[in-house]
This record gives C-alpha cells, sequence and structure tokens, in this order.
C-alpha cells in the first residue's frame, strides 16, 4: 500500500480521498491555490502546500508545480478526483516516468476514451452497441452531409475531444446543418483548444444511464449496477439515482455485462464509468467513458456498500481487485442532489459568496459530502458545487421522502443555492413516477 497520496484537487472529492487514504492508514498531502488557503481539505490533510494563485490553470492546472508538490513531500501516488488533470493522459504519463503512481487511468485510455470518435469506433469493433452515425471526425462539409443523411435527421453534432455540453448542437433538418456545424466547431475550439467534431443520431427523450466499473491489471472487470443521470441541464448533471427506476434485472444485467467486455477490450484498470443514451424501447448505446471517479459515485456506494475510493486506491497500489462479480449485492435505493451555489430562478447563476450559516441535516440513510462551513468563502473560479446530498431507503419512495425531510432541514445561508430546486422536483409528479428522461427540466422549470 502507499505511504503518501497526493491528492491534486480541491473541494468535496478531496475530502472524500483524504478519508479514504486514513482508513487506509496512508498519509494525505493536500495542494491548495491561494484562494483555497482556508478550505477544509487543507486543514484535514496530514499536510498542505500551495501550488499558485486563484486561476485554476496556474495552480491545480499547472503541471509542474503539481509535480513538484509531490516530489518535495516524497509522494508515491497522485489521486487527481475529476476533473482538473484527472483526465490528463499528458499527466498520467509524467506520472508514469517518474515513478509516481497515477491513480486513475493509463495515459492509453485516457487517449482512447477522451477523443469520443476513436472510443466509438474501439467500442463497435468490441460489439458494444453505438448510436448510429459518422465514422470519424467530420473534414469536409461533404463528409458532413453524408454523415448526417446516413444518421437520419434529427442528428446531434458533438465535440471529439470535450464534453458537459460544450460544441455540442441539435440539427433538426438540412437547412440548419452547415451553420450548427461551424458554431460547434468554434465552441469546441475555444473549450477544447481543438475543434473536431462528429455526428451522431439524436435521440429523442432519451435517458442517461451509466455502469460503474471497476477492473484490474490483471484482466478482471466486474460492474456495480447502474446510475440515472437523466435529471441534468445543458448537459450538466444535477440528480442522479441507483438502481434506476427504468432498467429491469435483465437490463441491468445485459448493460452490465457489456461494460465489463468493454473495459476487458481496452485493458481498462481501476475505476471508470461506462455511460449510455437509452431510448423509450429501452434500446441502450455507448455515449462516452469517463476514465475516472464520477461526481456520483456515493449513489453506488450506498446501494453496494463498497467504498469505490478505496478500491480504487487498492487496485492502483496492488494491481488487484479485491472483489468478484459475485460480491456485488445492491440493496435499497439510493439519490444523490449536487448542492450547487446557484440561483435556479435566474437561470442557474452561480452566487459566490460567504456562508453565514451551515447546517447539514443528518439521521438513519443521510448522507452529506461538502467541503463548506460557517463563515466560508465560495471563490468564484472554480466549479459551483458545494456539496452533495446523498440519501438512502429501503425502495425508492423512501427515499424520495427521506431527501424531502432531509432538504427541509438543510441550512446555507448567505448565498444562493439549489436546494429550493431539488425540493420541487422531488414534488413533481413526473419525477415521482420515475417518468423522466434528460429533457425533463427543459419541460417543467423553463
Amino acid at each position: 500500500m502507499f505511504k503518501k497520496v497526493l491528492i491534486a484537487n480541491r473541494g468535496e472529492i478531496a475530502i472524500r480521498i483524504i478519508r479514504a487514504c486514513r482508513e487506509l492508514g496512508i498519509q494525505s498531502v493536500a495542494i491548495y491555490s491561494e484562494a483555497d488557503k482556508s478550505s477544509l481539505h487543507v486543514r484535514l490533510a496530514d499536510e498542505a502546500i500551495c501550488i499558485g494563485p486563484a486561476s485554476p490553470q496556474d495552480s491545480y492546472l499547472n503541471i509542474p508545480a503539481v509535480i513538484s508538490a509531490a516530489e518535495v513531500s516524497g509522494a508515491d501516488a497522485i489521486h487527481p478526483g475529476y476533473g482538473f488533470l484527472s483526465e490528463n493522459a499528458y499527466f498520467s504519463e509524467i506520472c508514469e516516468a517518474l515513478g509516481i503512481v497515477f491513480i486513475g487511468a493509463s495515459p492509453e485510455n485516457i487517449r482512447l476514451m477522451g477523443d469520443k470518435s476513436q472510443a466509438k469506433k474501439t467500442m463497435k469493433k468490441n460489439n458494444v452497441p453505438v448510436v448510429p452515425g459518422s465514422e470519424d471526425v467530420i473534414r469536409t462539409e461533404k463528409d458532413l452531409e453524408k454523415a448526417a443523411d446516413t444518421a437520419g435527421y434529427p442528428v446531434i453534432i458533438k465535440a471529439s475531444a470535450g464534453g458537459g455540453g460544450k460544441g455540442m448542437r441539435v440539427v433538426k433538418d438540412a437547412s440548419q446543418l452547415k451553420e450548427s456545424y461551424y458554431l460547434a466547431s468554434n465552441e469546441a475550439e475555444s473549450a477544447f483548444g481543438n475543434g473536431e467534431v462528429y455526428i451522431e443520431k439524436f435521440i429523442d427523450e432519451p435517458r442517461h444511464i451509466e455502469i460503474q466499473i471497476l477492473s484490474d491489471k490483471k484482466g478482471n472487470s466486474i460492474h456495480l449496477g447502474e446510475r440515472d443521470c437523466s435529471i441534468q441541464r445543458r448537459h450538466q448533471k444535477l440528480i442522479e439515482e441507483s438502481p434506476s427506476p427504468f432498467v429491469d434485472n435483465l437490463m441491468r444485467e445485459e448493460m452490465g455485462a457489456i461494460a465489463v467486455r468493454a473495459a476487458k477490450a481496452i485493458k481498462y484498470h481501476g475505476a471508470g464509468t461506462i455511460e449510455f443514451l437509452v431510448d423509450k424501447d429501452k434500446n441502450f448505446y455507448f455515449m462516452e467513458m469517463n476514465t475516472r471517479i464520477q461526481v456520483e459515485h456515493p449513489v453506488t456506494e450506498m446501494v453496494t456498500s463498497i467504498d469505490l475510493v478505496k478500491e480504487q486506491i487498492s487496485i492502483a497500489a496492488t494491481g488487484s481487485l479485491s472483489l468478484k462479480q459475485q460480491d456485488i449485492l445492491l440493496s435499497g435505493h439510493s439519490i444523490e442532489f449536487r448542492i450547487n451555489a446557484e440561483d435556479y430562478l435566474h437561470n442557474f447563476v452561480p452566487c459566490p459568496g460567504k456562508i453565514n450559516l451551515f447546517y447539514p441535516p443528518g439521521g438513519y440513510g443521510v448522507r452529506v459530502d461538502t467541503h463548506i462551513y460557517p463563515g466560508y468563502n465560495v471563490p468564484s473560479q472554480y466549479d459551483s458545487l458545494l456539496g452533495k446530498l446523498i440519501v438512502w431507503g429501503k425502495n425508492r419512495e423512501e427515499a424520495r421522502l427521506r431527501a424531502i425531510r432531509s432538504l427541509e432541514e438543510f441550512i446555507i445561508e448567505g448565498i444562493s443555492t439549489t436546494i429550493p430546486f431539488h425540493q420541487k422536483v422531488l414534488h413533481n409528479n413526473k419525477f415521482i413516477t420515475g417518468k423522466f428522461d434528460t429533457n425533463f427540466i427543459e419541460k417543467n422549470f423553463s
């Protein structure tokens, strides 16, 4: 096992990793920017090193600074969390070259799965169902028109190198195609430094369902069921749950087996997620693979009683999975709510500022992962996620009622948050009956 792990992240995920390290008897090293000097992860870690000013480019994304911190502290591994450098193949490669274990995917897997077009090709080659569309990135207007005609309208143009809704346009007919193509390409270039895009058939009213996998370096791979991430805004998830109210046991087994096959095909190791779009008839199509721990990993932990971060660290240290597929048993239902510093009544505008009062909910089946406290100043330079409320119940309705009770207890004063939004969702009939798709917010809250 590692002696010391540097955590190349901030906020609630940094604290989550610190806790896992402590339970494994591993010393933790926090890095922080000048804006985060009073952050809770800095106080909880065994050591803390300032690596630069507030700008992410000058701190959390500054690879030389992060590596220097690891070398100075004597860390033998780096955990990148999610976001920032977690899916940066070059960073993974540098760690490997310097003999520092990167607790994440190999550089080859990050590159392969980070290129959406190549990822789709690889999955198709290994008999994983993919959405009909272009075989490669679009190079010319002729390729553009041919791919759209082959897939059949409506189509969606997607950035090959990114995610989070950037470089993405839905095209209903041929008259919108060229303009949408150039808009998507320019946006992708601006967001990711890569303007390459590809085309897929647009799936109307889809569910966004993902399979959590764990794989080791010996070719073993297991899945831990699915998460339904369909409640999202502009392709940013807001509520996630496990199991999905849409997925039956047979479908779960089929999706899980395909996700495991996909992981084995690319010789994946570590924690990862295979994401699918699912249509109204329960046909599912590979969308992308996230080669890191996910924000929404706690719902899987709650229904499996497995600590995914500890498993991730253990695989990186030993090269072996400690679990077999028959060890994975799903129990009850879990729902996660992302508590963001945003004003949902004003188009979810970010609301940084000082937290005057903070009181998290508690009780049976309630978990809060957060880095905030009374007096904490929420910086404007980073993601607006303040924390996550995760509830568990013996069934979905008990989990929903527990969530209602928990959100009523949840007090954050001084800034606007998404707590009132989540309260409205929990009383929405479409959510109560589980009959929703990725357009839920646009249909019910616009």
